[in-house]
């Protein structure tokens, strides 16, 4: 076997093992239950509070679509990274953006105060507001959604967290879509949002 051919089944077999994990994490977000056929409950009731320190429910959402990611402020990358693409997202999207609900409720309720989450959010699109609330309040709404949250601890004392980083789309009814695709220009993201307005 020549390097080059070598080299070609390297590739090949990194590009099949990300389209089965890909694959792997839609069917989950997307799998069905029962016999029913209906699809899996994503989503449902919390009780948080907002980075003004107001309380919110699932219900104050309803009327409109929402994203919802979940993440946290001492993120290194993956947060203020798809914080920044839903920014564009909402900014594409001109006059319609009051149209949309956009929530980050944090997974790491400890260090994420609401004032911590005002802070953060303040290099984002205002549209954004940040939720976040007792360890068992946040407990709740990562159960709704099947996110999946775990403290790591770091060499210095500190730690991270673990989480699941989708952005979930539900309907104007509070009912799961889809994963909200961030992998293209914020236009095409715009023009997929403005379907369920």
């Amino acid at each position: 076997m020549t390097a080059r051919t070598s080299h070609i089944l390297l590739v090949f077999s990194a590009f099949l093992a990300g389209l089965v994990l890909f694959l792997g994490v839609v069917l989950f977000v997307t799998r069905y239950e029962g016999t029913g056929g209906g699809p899996s409950a994503i989503g449902g009731p919390f009780k948080l509070i907002d980075q003004n320190g107001k309380p919110i429910t699932d219900q104050d959402f309803k009327g409109r679509p929402l994203l919802v990611f979940f993440g946290y402020t001492h993120c290194p990358d993956i947060c203020p990274t798809t914080l920044f693409e839903m920014s564009e997202v909402l900014r594409a999207l001109g006059k319609d953006a009051d149209r949309v609900n956009a929530l980050f409720i944090t997974v790491d309720p400890e260090r994420d105060t609401a004032a911590a989450m005002k802070d953060y959010l303040s290099s984002f699109d205002p549209h954004l507001r940040g939720a976040t609330g007792s360890q068992a309040e946040i407990d709740t709404a990562e159960k709704a959604y099947r996110v999946y949250a775990k403290k790591v601890p770091t060499k210095d004392g500190d730690y991270s967290m673990d989480h699941t980083a989708l952005v979930y789309l539900m309907d104007k009814q509070g009912r799961f879509v889809a994963p909200f695709r961030l992998d293209r220009k914020p236009e095409e993201a715009a023009a997929d949002l403005r379907r369920y307005l």
